[in-house]
Order: structure tokens, then C-alpha cells, then sequence
């Protein structure tokens, strides 16, 4: 296993969660990590990813301002802020990472992959 998501939970709309993907050296020493999720019925979509070189950020529209991508780069961890969490971002949320540079927000374009972590938003 070379990505592993935690931190994912039930939480109230309006909370907050932070999602830590931990991987080793090989998977995170890459050109990009990112996040994706997937409801029940919809495609897997795009949340947000970090670029190794620059630090460069993505975001979908869905999350900006909401959500905040990092990387620890000692700890091989990116972790995924999630702010005022809406019904909607209830999915299972995947860790990704991109070898070489290719379209950042399409899923088929990614390498290794987490097993995903449930996030449900209710009250």
C-alpha cells in the first residue's frame, strides 16, 4: 500500500475535518498530489492538488475558498483542509499522486491511488 487516507468522519454542516493522505517516498516524490471524490451514482471529481515543484495549487470551483491542499514534505503527508462543509461534499474522498505532468484534474491521468476515506456532511 502506498497511499493512505484517515481523518474522514460525520460531521454537521457548517464543521470542519482535515483529510491526511500519508505515502511513501516513492509516491510522494512526484509531480502532483491530489484529492478527488466520489459520491454514490456520480463520477469520481476533482477537489484540489499540489504540484511537488512551486507549490502550485489547484483547486476546483466547488471547494475554493473552502478547502485547503498542503504537503509536509518530511512526513511524505498532504492533507486536505476542509472548512463550512456543505450536505454535498458527502463522498469518499481519494488521495491521489501523477508521476509526470498530464491534465491535473482528470482521474484517468493519475498513478497511484488511496483506498478513500468516507466524509459525510448531515445533521
Amino acid at each position: 500500500v502506498q497511499l493512505v487516507e484517515s481523518g474522514g468522519g460525520l460531521v454537521q454542516p457548517g464543521g470542519s475535518l482535515r483529510l491526511s493522505c500519508a505515502a511513501s517516498a516513492r509516491t510522494f516524490t512526484t509531480y502532483a498530489m491530489a484529492w478527488f471524490r466520489q459520491a454514490p451514482g456520480k463520477e469520481r471529481e476533482f477537489i484540489a492538488s499540489s504540484r511537488r515543484n512551486g507549490g502550485i495549487t489547484t483547486y476546483a470551483d466547488s471547494v475554493k475558498g473552502r478547502f485547503t491542499i498542503s504537503r509536509d514534505n518530511a512526513k511524505n503527508t498532504v492533507y486536505l483542509q476542509m472548512n463550512s462543509l456543505k450536505p454535498e461534499d458527502t463522498a469518499v474522498y481519494y488521495c491521489a499522486s501523477m508521476i509526470f505532468a498530464r491534465t491535473i484534474t482528470s482521474a484517468n491521468e493519475y498513478d497511484y491511488w488511496g483506498q478513500g476515506t468516507q466524509v459525510t456532511v448531515s445533521s
